[in-house]
């Protein structure tokens, strides 16, 4: 597993780097990730995925270990091959250095947590359209993001604000212009980027009209179902499709076919969306109604060949060979038990079971409505761990 060749930290140790952690994560490779934060902070958030065993041992106990000569007894549960992960790198790049000293195959994340936190992949997804997609994937979260360039034009659909130099850099890249930034809901789980890419560059934050009713408190323009919205050559059609939210919108490349979808928090490739973030548990079963309604009279109204791309992925859902997370409509209709259910079925499947919800949520929501201003670091800190935004099939 290790690569001298990207050794990092004190201790010189050999190291991988997020972009190949990412590489491994994808491919389901079998790894264990010995985390040495401390138990509230692996709790918090930690590496997973298929294939991942994650394991927390405190730095501490290595350095006890180190003095007593007890490091092979205090790893000798641990599968190899052996990821060790921090904050930063460096605590986990000396509890690796005392692993190899007993003979275990380890190495360390390079840059820790926050380099894993900052890892944006940005690929290309083919369309049928006038129009180049990039699909914009944080790992580390399984947040995706889009950017659709057309004759010089350019829209992002759900951008995040701590890589808004990203999108505007690819853009400048590109010698497109930056026309419209667009959030197909307001999010639970990481912070918006639409005002940051308004306030930098001649884009419009576009919300749904529906972020009104839920307090919007600062200037966008809003958008409806059958709205279109022009980019270039390239034509993005507004789908109100609530239920995860009550203002939720799908956005519609047109194209040869059933064109692409851009279902935000709505349809994922492994489930749909889960329907009490906005009010609560006293509200999940009247949104799951909502979403059963969208999902059955709207959604699946399009043609089978309609690529869906989602707003998120997790851990079960299989990416394309080439990297990409969307799949065919009439794919995940014919995979996903939640479309071919019946009403009192899907309220049930959707209501049932949900995982914890998305951490601080409530002031992730608060901030991308304005109603708290929060700094570049603070909201790092707020979305940091797995989206949880899906009911899985």
């Amino acid at each position: 597993m290790t690569d001298r060749s990207d050794a990092d930290g004190p201790a010189d140790v050999p190291s991988i780097t997020p972009v190949a952690l990412a590489e491994r994560l994808r491919t389901g490779a079998e790894l264990t990730v010995l985390d040495v934060r401390d138990r509230d902070e692996f709790e918090r958030w930690h590496l997973g995925g298929e294939g991942v065993e994650a394991v927390q041992i405190p730095h501490m106990k290595f350095i006890q270990a180190q003095a007593t000569g007890g490091v092979a007894d205090l790893a000798a549960d641990l599968e190899e091959p052996v990821l060790a992960v921090c904050g930063h790198g460096e605590a986990s790049a000396h509890a690796v250095s005392l692993l190899r000293d007993a003979g275990i195959d380890a190495a360390n994340l390079a840059g820790g947590m926050d380099a894993w936190a900052d890892l944006y992949v940005a690929r290309e997804l083919p369309v049928d359209a006038l129009a180049t997609v990039v699909q914009y994937d944080r790992p580390s979260s399984g947040c995706l993001a889009y950017a659709i360039y057309s004759d010089g034009e350019a829209a992002v659909i759900d951008p995040l604000r701590a890589f808004a130099d990203r999108y505007e850099a690819d853009a400048d890249d590109r010698s497109a212009t930056l026309e419209y930034a667009i959030d197909t809901h307001v999010h639970a789980d990481h912070v918006s980027g639409v005002r940051t890419l308004a306030d930098r560059t001649d884009a419009m934050a576009v919300l749904p009209a529906g972020a009104i009713d839920r307090g919007l408190a600062f200037d966008a323009a809003t958008v409806a179902d059958g709205d279109v919205l022009r980019v270039g050559d390239a034509t993005l059609s507004v789908v109100a499709t609530p239920g995860h939210t009550s203002e939720s919108i799908s956005i519609r490349l047109e194209g040869d076919g059933g064109g692409t979808l851009f279902t935000g928090d709505t349809l994922f490739l492994e489930g749909v969306g889960r329907p009490d973030l906005e009010r609560g548990d006293d509200g999940a079963a009247a949104a799951a109604e909502t979403l059963y309604e969208t999902l059955q009279n709207h959604v699946l109204e399009f043609p089978d060949d309609t690529t869906i791309a989602p707003g998120h992925y997790g851990d079960a859902a299989d990416p394309r060979a080439d990297g990409t997370y969307a799949a065919r409509l009439g794919a995940l209709r014919d995979r996903l038990e939640a479309l071919s259910m019946n009403d009192r079925e899907f309220l049930a499947h959707a209501t049932t079971d949900l995982p914890p919800r998305p951490s601080n949520h409530e002031r992730i929501v608060a901030a991308n409505l304005g109603h708290e201003a929060i700094d570049d670091e603070t909201a790092f800190e707020l979305e940091l761990g797995p989206n949880n935004c899906a009911v899985a099939d």
